[in-house]
């Protein structure tokens, strides 16, 4: 039975069903486990968390608290809160969300850390501990959804597959919001994207992380982990037939020429689709062991050159109309011969983003930055191509559009 008690009620040998609470307010990334260890409690009692579920048929119990039948009622009218809450969130702007997107960040790290390590080990994976992760970054997603995906693409070498997974279940909640799917469904294309890389918990880091070109017995080894991970996944609790798809088939192409099955495009899912264009923008627009990821507008273009046999035309297109031609994060060169970062996506046109302009090509130096919505009939200038920082020796882009540091992992 599950009883909801006070924290002061917490006993050693309790199992512990769920926190109350906010998952970014304390942490554990598991909600449900056996409270054994005296640094546990001691943890729980000062994160100013009031009240916790405990499970009293896999634990000790407590006398009085609350039973779960007697507030089924209540527990009904707070979903149907957060539900709302999460469809009507409101949009702010990329900054403002940056600040709180940096810290789902590096708590989503944490937790897909920890749940691919114990994969790694053998230990069966349970989906339900990965939804808290889903409802944040589905949460960041609703308010600005290009603070948090840019964030996540400046994932360091060592972070990469972990980080890699935060990044693609928010492309993947982003894009089902632009295919118009309900919430239930988006929820679902999150998770299959926090858990499309689970089997490279299978193959071994010095392969995984080999800063040279593989070999064919080790390219083989890595086009195993759809396979792995599929099977991982099998044997877990509570993964539904999205996250199976996509973590099998995100690797398929619409000609055929895909793997594992070389499945063809009326073969190939619609989750899977959405996962073989998250997949390949993320890992592209990151830096591997191997190389230095490209620009976002550059990575874009690149995508649209292949998009006729590696992806579903329509599936890329909403991809490319939900994140832009210019993603936030990218540098651009204007009519005006100024240089500006591109800080969010406006509705009118895919040429036509919000621009933080910071710099004179004329004068070769710094201006005082200046906000221009190209969407704006009053504004005249207009985007004529995408600039690569190195070349004009801007290191601090990303603090240009987020206002946050360059390194925030």
């Amino acid at each position: 039975m599950l009883k909801r008690i006070h924290v002061e009620q917490l006993r050693l040998g309790m199992h512990v069903h769920e926190l109350c609470g906010s998952w970014m307010d304390h942490p554990f990334w598991r909600g449900a486990f056996l409270l054994d260890k005296p640094h546990n409690l001691k943890t729980i009692l000062s994160t100013g968390i009031k009240e916790v579920w405990i499970d009293t048929s896999k634990g000790l119990d407590v006398e009085g608290g609350e039973s779960e039948e007697g507030i089924a009622a209540e527990v009904e009218t707070t979903l149907a809160q957060a539900n709302t809450a999460i469809k009507t969130a409101p949009r702010v702007d990329v900054a403002q969300e940056a600040a709180r997107a940096i810290k789902i960040c590096a708590r989503s790290k944490q937790a897909v850390t920890s749940m691919f390590q114990e994969a790694r080990m053998g230990k069966a994976l349970n989906a339900e501990d990965a939804l808290p992760i889903v409802e944040e970054i589905s949460t960041s997603a609703m308010r600005n959804p290009g603070a948090l995906i840019s964030l996540a693409r400046l994932k360091n070498k060592d972070d990469y597959t972990y980080m890699h997974s935060v990044a693609v279940c928010a492309l993947m909640v982003s894009l089902a919001r632009q295919l118009g799917l309900d919430e239930a469904q988006t929820r679902q294309a999150g998770l299959a994207g926090l858990l499309h890389d689970v089997g490279k918990m299978m193959i071994p880091l010095e392969i995984l992380n080999k800063p040279g070109k593989l070999t064919d017995a080790e390219f083989e080894a890595v086009k195993s982990h759809p396979a792995q991970g599929h099977k991982i996944l099998l044997e877990g609790k509570g993964v539904s037939e999205v996250a199976l798809d996509v973590c099998l088939h995100h690797h398929e192409k619409v000609d055929g020429s895909g793997y594992p099955e070389k499945l063809s495009k009326e073969q190939i899912s619609l989750y899977a689709k959405m996962g073989a264009v998250c997949d390949v923008y993320d890992a592209i627009t990151s830096n591997r062991p191997y190389k230095n990821g490209w620009e976002p507008a550059e990575s874009i273009r690149k995508m649209a050159e292949w998009s006729n046999g590696h992806f579903d035309p329509a599936i890329f297109q909403a991809f490319v109309k939900n994140i832009g031609i210019y993603p936030v994060g990218s540098l651009v060169k204007l009519e005006s011969d100024r240089l500006g970062v591109i800080i969010e996506q406006t509705e009118k046109s895919l040429l036509t983003p919000k621009v933080k302009v910071f710099f004179s090509i004329k004068a070769d130096t710094r201006i005082v930055p200046e906000i221009l919505d190209l969407s704006k009939p009053a504004c005249k200038d207009r985007i004529t191509s995408h600039e690569d920082p190195a070349k004009w020796k801007i290191r601090d882009i990303h603090e240009l559009w987020s206002g946050l540091s360059a390194s925030p992992w």
